[in-house]
């Protein structure tokens, strides 16, 4: 019997009809379908910010008015009422004496007086200080007529970076008026809101005692 012909293998992918292999078809469908699919992706996520976007306006122009006493000086303002007390002196008033540190009031950089009493100014908003008389860091004395606290800190060197002298200072002023035993263990307790990072803490407890240890005139 004649021998039945076989034919030859070839290395190249077999073709459709059309000219078209299988493995060109295939690629070209994944290609296609991932296009697509990103397209669909891009289009709700546009879709979605777009309808977003007017209501986060809304919120950033929404202001109330608020009235305090700042260092004496009456301030009649309108503020967002999301801002806090610290954001309010630094961002619109321009005190930036008051330092913004933690943000979260652990480290007493931002203190404050608010009415005679020291507070954290990144833990309260400006609304809510509606009347108030504050006082910051550039209320209580200026060059050539310095607190007597700032000139014990200058005196005995209590500071390095000087980033948390301000909330420092603040709070050893307060710390004149409020109870407080006579001795070094009961400073430290009453001033231990206060964290000064380069740990200059022997010498700011020296330019305290030094003003509680003054006569008074």
């Amino acid at each position: 019997m004649p021998k039945r012909s076989t034919p030859e293998k070839s290395d190249k992918p077999a073709s459709s009809a059309w000219g078209i292999s299988r493995r060109f078809f295939l690629s070209q469908m994944g290609a296609t379908g991932a296009a697509v699919t990103a397209g669909a992706l891009i289009s709700q996520v546009t879709e979605t910010r777009a309808n977003e976007a007017p209501v986060a306006t809304a919120d950033r122009s929404r202001t109330v008015p608020v009235n305090f006493t700042i260092n004496g000086e009456e301030h009649r303002m309108m503020v967002d009422p999301r801002t806090s007390l610290l954001d309010c002196l630094r961002e619109q008033i321009q005190l930036t004496g008051t330092k913004k540190g933690c943000d979260h009031g652990q480290c007493g950089a931002c203190t404050v007086h608010v009415n005679g009493r020291r507070a954290n100014s990144c833990l309260s908003l400006a609304v809510m200080h509606e009347g108030d008389a504050i006082t910051t860091i550039e209320g209580i004395g200026e060059p050539g007529a310095l607190h007597p606290v700032q000139a014990a800190f200058l005196a005995c060197d209590a500071y390095q970076c000087g980033y948390c002298t301000s909330g420092q200072i603040m709070s050893a002023v307060a710390l004149l008026t409020e109870p407080c035993g006579p001795n070094d263990a009961d400073v430290r307790e009453l001033m231990s809101g206060n964290i000064c990072r380069c740990g200059a803490y022997p010498n700011i407890l020296a330019a305290i005692r030094q003003v509680r240890n003054k006569p008074q005139t």
